[in-house]
């Protein structure tokens, strides 16, 4: 689909200003003794100072450099604009307008130069404040829940019990009693040793399965053989 065109009035405005203000600094410049390309070259220059300036303006409206240089170019703009609208004698231009037109390439070209290598001011970043935490409110009192650790199961008391033996052997060592689910415990761990090694299973390793004490380790072992 083809887009209609709308010419938009403000557009056509700034071409029509831009062109009779070209035409006037070129009278101008051809009347100050500058002919070919040179006259040309003065509203350029104009222009493009002007231009220059309004940019740095927007991208850092405190510079006053570039404030001074925007007045300096609408001057000249506007000058030449009032000069060739019948107030001067094109014929006969005064000595200090010839001055201003042939000092005005260099003073274009420092403007230029100081708008291009400005440094531009660095803004910082606004930083987001960050919430504040709100109090407690004293009405809602605070309750800590903390956690008891089970008491471990209590083992029965165990007493020694010493064996009968005849007066001529050695004396044994004490019989412990073995609750019966540690036997049954005990009985598992020395088949899968059984079964693993094919040897039965002795008292250390049998203690350190189970992890109990060397006397009721010697008792679950007199009971397995």
């Amino acid at each position: 689909m083809f887009r209609t065109l709308r010419l938009d009035p403000v557009l056509v405005q700034a071409v029509i200003a831009g062109a009779l203000s070209f035409a006037h600094l070129h009278d101008l410049a051809v009347a100050a003794g500058q002919d070919g390309w040179k006259a040309w070259a003065y509203p350029v220059s104009v222009d493009l100072l002007l231009v220059a300036a309004w940019r740095r303006m927007r991208t850092d409206a405190g510079n006053r450099d570039a404030w001074l240089w925007f007045a300096i170019a609408l001057i000249a703009s506007l000058g030449a604009n009032v000069a060739t609208a019948g107030l001067l004698d094109m014929q006969h231009v005064p000595p200090w307008l010839r001055i201003l037109v042939a000092g005005w390439p260099a003073l274009s070209f420092l403007g230029g130069t100081l708008l291009a290598h400005a440094p531009t001011t660095a803004t910082v970043p606004e930083r987001t404040p960050e919430p504040k935490e709100e109090p407690a409110s004293e009405s809602t009192p605070s309750l800590t829940v903390e956690r008891e650790a089970a008491p471990a199961p209590a083992l029965p008391p165990v007493e020694p019990v010493l064996a009968d033996v005849p007066p001529e052997s050695a004396p044994a060592a004490p019989v412990v009693p073995v609750p019966p689910a540690l036997l049954d415990h005990a009985r598992k761990i020395a088949a899968a040793h059984r079964a693993q090694t094919g040897t039965p299973i002795d008292t250390a390793t049998l203690r350190n399965r189970l992890g109990v004490p060397a006397a009721l380790a010697d008792s679950i072992a007199l009971q397995l053989t």
